[in-house]
């Protein structure tokens, strides 16, 4: 079937109005997903596909083969410590201390079913650690799913657009919600889902320090570890390094993910680090919730415990030797990321050459980077707009209304499935959306 077909057209409405909200700025991404899904089985079209961030790159042979070593020496049919491996924690506390100049204590280190998971028990641990403490202070745009997590614990989310408090302007921004009271956990991605903006070593240190003056946690979510690409991180023990919240404040949470930077989705595999002064904290509430005196215990034993009890053994082997080869020098995982950061630039250029904007274009006071994701909307649409546009020309995306940002008229494009031999098809699909609303104008 023809995308530019009245046909087409029909059969994305139809599918859209079945499957999605009737404002699909509110629809999640895998809704989104399950949309497209749909009309591309019924109508035989393959979209141009950037609403879910997939990695597009093959998985590191370095963890298939020590997944599949471990798993003929029989770790399948053993229960895997819940605090992790021995192997998996003492080579993430070397990654830690090779890709960001901060020393972790292996007791510190905890194995997670992805950054989604750590985040949840986060929430979970620090909400029952303090019952005068029930809000979640969110610094957007950013992931949706973790405002979902917050909801289904009954916490509050409070939400800061960063967007027009950058630099300076962000201390102001944050004292205000911190006088409100009652914050338990301050979160944030950094380089930034959706927006790719990354933050500063000035920001972070404001971060931080106010952050430890309330008593609050910060989760620093680093699913793009390194990926901000305008800068060398690839060199293990040497500088620069990314700036972290780790450097400001001794009540830290770092989230890292197998995901992205090993393109190892499918095995739901990551790690958190606490720091040792978070790890040691009491609080009133977990003796009663957790039955455990301290909020790292309660996180691991009380909280992971709870919700999997651990985290596949043949997939902490596998991260393990991920993490070693990158600390000893031998694995270079940045290098082949880079395609994500040269997929970004064109694709950018192919949407603004079209007459779309970029919604986040700054990165504070210079361009943002190229990288897995970037910002975009259409001059004079709203976001419900723009969605069943582009879909009805075979384009799919989120929008940003779900990711806390103020701007609900943008969407977010994930480039990682958007295969550089489908730029022409891209271009092509714009250029019939851009006509079709031209038309639609001037009728």
């Amino acid at each position: 079937m023809d995308v530019s077909s009245k046909e087409f057209k029909n059969i994305v409405d139809a599918k859209t109005a079945e499957l999605c909200p009737a404002d699909l700025t509110v629809a999640s991404i895998r809704e989104i997903v399950h949309l497209v899904m749909a009309i591309e089985k019924e109508t035989g079209v393959e979209f141009i596909r950037m609403e879910m961030g997939i990695p597009g790159l093959p998985p590191s042979p370095l963890g298939v083969e020590a997944e599949i070593k471990a798993l003929r020496e029989g770790v399948a049919s053993k229960y895997p410590p819940i605090d992790g491996i021995p192997s998996l924690k003492s080579a993430a506390a070397r990654f830690v201390k090779s890709f960001l100049d901060i020393d972790v204590s292996p007791a510190d280190i905890a194995p997670t079913v992805g950054a989604m998971q750590a985040a949840f028990a986060v929430f979970l641990t620090a909400r029952r650690a303090d019952p005068a403490k029930n809000r979640v202070l969110f610094l957007d745009p950013g992931f949706p799913v973790q405002k979902r997590q917050a909801a289904v614990l009954g916490a509050e989310s409070v939400s800061l657009d960063v967007h027009d408090h950058r630099g300076k302007k962000l201390r102001p921004a944050l004292e205000r919600i911190f006088a409100e009271g009652g914050i338990s956990v301050l979160v944030y991605s950094t380089p930034n889902n959706p927006s790719w903006i990354c933050y500063s070593e000035e920001e972070l240190k404001t971060i931080g320090t106010l952050a430890s003056e309330h008593g609050a946690v910060v989760v620093e979510d680093l699913a793009y570890f390194c990926m901000d690409f305008r800068h060398d991180y690839s060199k293990p023990g040497e500088p620069p390094y990314p700036p972290t919240v780790a450097k400001w404040t001794d009540d830290y949470v770092l989230l890292f993910s197998a995901s992205k930077i090993f393109s190892y989705a499918g095995q739901r595999i990551g790690f958190m680090a606490l720091s040792d002064s978070l790890s040691k904290r009491t609080g009133p509430g977990l003796r009663e919730w957790f039955m455990s005196e301290t909020f790292g215990h309660a996180l691991v034993f009380g909280a992971l415990y709870g919700l999997t009890a651990g985290t596949s053994h043949s997939a902490q082997a596998a991260l393990a030797a991920m993490l070693d080869a990158a600390s000893d020098g031998e694995f270079d995982f940045l290098a082949p990321l880079r395609e994500y950061a040269e997929r970004a630039k064109a694709m950018k250029k192919i949407f603004l050459d079209k007459g779309f904007e970029l919604v986040y274009a700054y990165d504070a006071d210079e361009p943002v980077g190229d990288g897995f994701y970037f910002t975009f909307s259409y001059p004079g649409m709203s976001g419900d707009e723009l969605m069943r546009g582009l879909l009805r020309h075979g384009v799919s995306a989120i929008s940003l209304a779900i990711t806390g940002s103020a701007r609900s008229d943008g969407m977010r494009a994930c480039v990682s499935l958007v295969h550089p031999g489908r730029f022409d098809e891209l271009e092509r699909r714009l250029e019939s959306f851009a006509k079709d609303v031209g038309r639609t104008r001037n009728a």
